[in-house]
């Protein structure tokens, strides 16, 4: 049943990642941002070449490492903690220390997955209000 609004769904996921990208872009404790749709983005070419939209997944990393990164995540009040990413909701995780966390730590620096980076799978929630949400975690962290 959900198929039959997939193809919505994903625009919005899109459009909101999108928006959300280019804000944590724009943020002084942010240090890194990638979402393969900015122009900025290694593969951005490949990218625009192949896919509609750039898909609902933003990582971005924080000046401050792991303690800094845990300290937003957990300041988020819209945004949720979660290993598992790809819901409505917008949801964030810390792939040093889930996805990626049997990795040594040479093998994580190699794929560009810090301590300070996060990884925000954007939801369907008004884009501002995601914004909104990270901003004020970006306070704290």
């Amino acid at each position: 049943k959900s198929l039959e609004t997939l193809d919505i769904r994903m625009k919005a996921h899109c459009e909101n990642a999108t928006r959300v990208s280019d804000f944590l872009a724009g943020q002084r404790k942010v240090t890194r941002v990638l979402y393969p749709f900015r122009p900025d983005h290694p593969q951005h070419n490949l990218a625009r070449a192949q896919m509609e939209g750039g898909g609902g997944v933003v990582a971005f990393e924080v000046e401050g490492g792991k303690k800094a990164a845990f300290k937003l995540a957990n300041a988020l009040g819209l945004v949720d903690i979660s290993n598992n990413l790809g819901d409505a909701k917008s949801l964030i995780t810390h792939p040093e220390t889930t996805t990626h966390q049997k990795l040594t730590p040479e093998a994580r620096a190699v794929l560009g997955v810090t301590p300070g980076l996060l990884r925000l799978s954007v939801g369907l929630e008004d884009a501002g209000d995601i914004c909104d949400d990270l901003e004020q975690a970006l306070k704290v962290a």
